[in-house]
């Protein structure tokens, strides 16, 4: 399916995530608080990881009904699944709001942070308001286990920040702790969401190993799009300066594989940036992307993607063909062909 029938299926389902939303946030009393969180969640954002949540649990419950018992558009999910899959999107909002802060960030998405409009105090408390509801409403609509594998990925993704940081100091060209990096930025919320839909369908344990393959695998792809964007990408359209990875000295995959396959001159070009100063690198970026191009880093990291997106569409085929299934394929598709 094209993007936008994925888009036109998805809808119905984001305005559900939406609605569950808003009704959760009517109760805060500050005003101020309400304008951050309205700001930080409802300015953007395409939903996915909630979404995921939503689909697999309705994937796994169609899976596990028997036969001839009802048809996949009388599955009626109840209320309480958006609200638990809204926890996602408190996750992840939540993480931005504190990135921009830690990076002195002044825009995201094309859009001021949350810390130019108000102020990083502001910006702090309100990403801790929003990473409180969702563990509140983690245990409370998912129980214990919903709440210990959230947990899991929010502390994996506190230490891949660590990790990432110290990848920088250290320029360290190693896949394997790229990888990790990507798996606790990334893979490990989205790779929660799928599993935590799973688990509120009341899926058995090749189920829940199934779906953890496509949330990590899907996850892991998610980031390396994210790495091809920031040099390839259109700045209008991924609302981010061409080569802000590289200006900030993050060591991704499309740079890693040029430096360990460049010639000498070239991997003296590009050791020799990453050890200078930010404003060198940023006005270098032209030429380090021609390198990374000329020494196949682009394409090298496109095929891992592709690879991972086929593994996580195989993992898909032990559960019933059905249309939330085709919705699922389509969205990883659509992590591969996205734009921003």
């Amino acid at each position: 399916m094209d993007k936008e029938q994925l888009l036109s299926l998805l809808q119905p389902e984001t305005q559900l995530i939406n609605e569950a939303m808003a009704a959760e946030f009517a109760g805060i009393k500050s005003s101020r608080l309400a304008k951050v969180i309205d700001y930080g969640i409802f300015s953007g954002g395409k939903r996915i990881r909630p979404l995921l949540t939503v689909l697999v649990a309705r994937l796994v419950a169609f899976t596990r009904m028997p036969e001839g018992i009802a048809d996949e558009e009388d599955l009626s999910p109840p209320a309480d699944l958006y609200r638990l899959a809204m926890v996602f999107e408190f996750l992840h909002a939540a993480s931005l709001l504190h990135d921009d802060v830690i990076d002195h960030a002044d825009t995201r998405r094309g859009k001021k942070t949350a810390n130019q409009l108000w102020d990083a105090s502001t910006a702090i408390l309100a990403g801790d308001y929003l990473h409180t509801r969702a563990m509140t409403l983690a245990g409370l609509v998912g129980g214990d286990k919903a709440l210990a594998t959230i947990g899991e990925a929010t502390s994996a993704m506190i230490d891949a920040e660590f990790l990432q940081a110290q990848t920088v100091a250290d320029s360290n060209l190693s896949e394997e702790n790229y990888f990790a990096v990507l798996r606790g930025k990334t893979g490990a919320l989205i790779g929660a969401a799928c599993e935590v839909g799973a688990l509120f369908s009341g899926a058995n344990k090749e189920q829940r190993a199934a779906i953890r393959t496509f949330g990590d695998a899907l996850g892991l792809a998610f980031q390396l799009v994210d790495d091809l964007l920031d040099y390839l990408g259109d700045p209008d359209t991924t609302g981010k300066a061409t080569g802000n990875d590289f200006v900030e000295g993050k060591m991704t995959l499309p740079l890693i594989y040029a430096i360990e396959n460049s010639s000498a001159d070239k991997r003296k070009i590009l050791t020799a940036l990453l050890a200078g100063e930010a404003s060198q690198r940023q006005s270098k970026i032209s030429e380090v992307t021609a390198i990374i191009d000329e020494c196949s880093g682009f394409s090298y990291a496109r095929q891992g993607a592709d690879t991972l997106i086929t593994a996580a569409l195989e993992s898909l085929h032990s559960f019933k063909e059905c249309d939330t299934r085709d919705t699922l394929e389509g969205l990883a598709h659509y992590v591969l062909s996205r734009n921003k």
